[in-house]
């Protein structure tokens, strides 16, 4: 006889307020701890399965699961209902979890309909990664329909009501009482009471199924006696991806050899598809490309090979030089200097031209030279910086050199013609 309202357990550490649900394998209650101040579940095995045969055997399935629980709890996973008590209250076992306040999965689809894809996949990545860890420690759910997920908010859910000892089936239960949760538990369970990973992923995958259509699957039973298709969810909503409807078509296939065989493998089925990163090009093939310029209308326009620039002589200035050297050459010549004279006008004519920009004054024998010292400096300074606006200071300098010399040398010749006859 389940416990009514208001009944004490435990010295009045635990009092009942409501049944949650009773089923063929438990019963579950809501009440308050006490001392604590806290809303808590109790599950308990169901009272007439004292007359079943297996009973003692499902009992102590119920306490070491229940005890594989409570070691998980002591390091809490955010998705799996913590476990708080063991205790046996008269002949009757029971096991104290975590109440989790808020609206399980059925409850949400019935009020909203079919969710979003982008709504539902991480709350039952959040499942999915909750029962790999219940599986690495070697149990199974095997309850893991829409009323055993809870959304406690947006994207958060915790997974419920572990169907602790389901792998043994009591002889006095029928086939209907066994089946459960029509429509999420695959013909294996219901048929021989596995307790494989693959039940598991079967039951996820089919709670993912109602999630997105607002409908429930066909049976497994029905699928393997009636050879009844499977209407894929795509099928009834076509706006969840080709990826979502494949992890459901796989995690619900009839047969467990043909699910993926660890809920690890059947969420990377749920993952978004990575980008990969395009092949790298072959050394033997890659070449460095060099773009031309652009204007700013972004035309290209093809480069000019670089000239070298023309190289400029100033005449003018050159022309200046060479008629200055030419009267001190005439000079220098009507006032009977002699041929060393002529040599010392000509060192310095050539001292000028290296250092064309300083007034050099010698002292000549003839007073008209004196009065050039000004003048021929400033031209060959002059025409030193055009010069080497184009070429080399040595360039420059045999420039000036030779035209200074051409001059002297004109001036020179230039008297004795004028003169040969007089």
């Amino acid at each position: 006889m389940p416990w009514t309202a208001g009944e004490r357990l435990q010295a009045g550490k635990y009092v009942i307020e409501q049944v949650l649900g009773q089923g063929g394998f438990g019963i579950t209650y809501k009440a308050l701890h006490v001392e604590l101040n806290q809303k808590v579940v109790i599950k308990t095995p169901n009272e007439y399965l004292s007359l079943d045969p297996e009973y003692d055997k499902y009992v102590e399935r119920f306490i070491q699961e229940g005890r594989t629980l409570a070691r998980l709890s002591q390091d809490p996973h955010p998705h799996i209902v913590g476990v708080i008590d063991l205790f046996k209250e008269g002949a009757i076992h029971c096991l104290v979890m975590d109440f989790v306040p808020g609206e399980n999965l059925f409850e949400t689809v019935r009020r909203r309909g079919g969710l979003t894809e982008a709504e539902i996949v991480p709350c039952i990545r959040q499942i999915g990664e909750a029962l790999a860890v219940v599986h690495q420690a070697g149990l199974v759910h095997r309850d893991a329909h829409p009323g055993n997920i809870m959304l406690r908010s947006i994207n958060k859910a915790v997974l419920i009501d572990f169907g602790i000892a389901k792998e043994l089936v009591p002889k006095t239960l029928s086939s209907k009482d066994i089946a459960g949760n029509k429509g999420f538990a695959p013909y294996e369970q219901m048929s021989s009471g596995s307790r494989e990973p693959t039940v598991d992923i079967y039951c996820l995958a089919a709670t993912l199924y109602y999630a997105v259509t607002g409908q429930r699957p066909t049976t497994s039973l029905a699928r393997k006696l009636e050879n009844t298709s499977l209407t894929p969810p795509k099928q009834i909503n076509p706006s969840i991806s080709d990826r979502l409807n494949q992890a459901i078509i796989e995690g619900m296939a009839l047969e467990a050899k043909d699910r993926p065989q660890s809920m690890q493998v059947w969420l990377a089925i749920l993952e978004e598809p990575k980008a990969t990163p395009p092949p790298p090009v072959d050394r033997v093939y890659r070449k460095e490309v060099v773009r031309p310029k652009a204007k700013l209308n972004s035309e290209a326009i093809p480069e000019k090979p670089a000239t070298k620039s023309p190289k400029i002589i100033p005449w003018g200035w050159l022309a200046v030089v060479l008629l200055s050297y030419l009267l001190i050459g005439y000079l220098l010549a009507a006032s009977n200097a002699s041929y060393i004279a002529v040599a010392v006008a000509v060192a310095w004519a050539v001292a000028v031209a290296v250092a064309w920009a300083v007034a050099v004054a010698v002292a000549w024998a003839v007073a008209v030279a004196v009065a050039w010292a000004w003048a021929v400096p400033w031209a060959v300074a002059g025409a030193g910086d055009k010069l080497q606006e184009s070429f080399s200071k040595v360039h420059t300098f045999l420039i000036l050199a030779s035209t200074s010399s051409l001059g002297l040398g004109l001036g020179w010749l230039g008297h004795r013609i004028f003169n040969t006859g007089s």
